[in-house]
């Protein structure tokens, strides 16, 4: 499993990078610290999980998805921020994350989610939280 972690906070990066270390599918972990970043990296490893900031030099999460979703594959997507705010999900959800999570209180629910894709059947598609 390929796994990009779009982030401007080179500690919240780190943090993300230990934690996958706990998924054994996890093979390869990217980095991008800015929008364009994120975009380029996709296209370059075309991450099966792209893992975004909300607000991030250059844009944001959704201006990255707005890209992604240009592309043929289209990764799961989880919007991690500090503003979850009901209207922030809305729009994130709206415009094609798959999940979206407070980073200061849900955190460590991204390994959930990639551990129940690891487990998952391939035809039994992930469902929205």
């Amino acid at each position: 499993m390929k796994v990009l972690i779009a982030d401007d906070s080179r500690a919240v990066r780190e943090r993300m990078k230990m934690l996958l270390a706990e998924v054994r599918a996890v093979k390869i972990i990217e980095e991008a610290e800015n929008v364009q970043q994120a975009i380029d990296r996709v296209k370059e490893l075309v991450p099966d999980i792209v893992i975004l900031d909300m607000r991030m030099p250059g844009g944001s999460g959704i201006d990255v998805m707005q890209q992604i979703e240009k592309k043929n594959h289209l990764p799961l997507i989880i919007m991690l921020t500090n503003f979850s705010h009901p209207v922030h999900k809305r729009k994130c959800m709206e415009a094609g994350a798959d999940y979206f999570f407070d980073k200061s209180a849900e955190f460590e629910r991204v390994i959930d989610i990639l551990k129940s894709a690891v487990d998952r059947p391939n035809d039994d598609p992930l469902t929205c939280s």
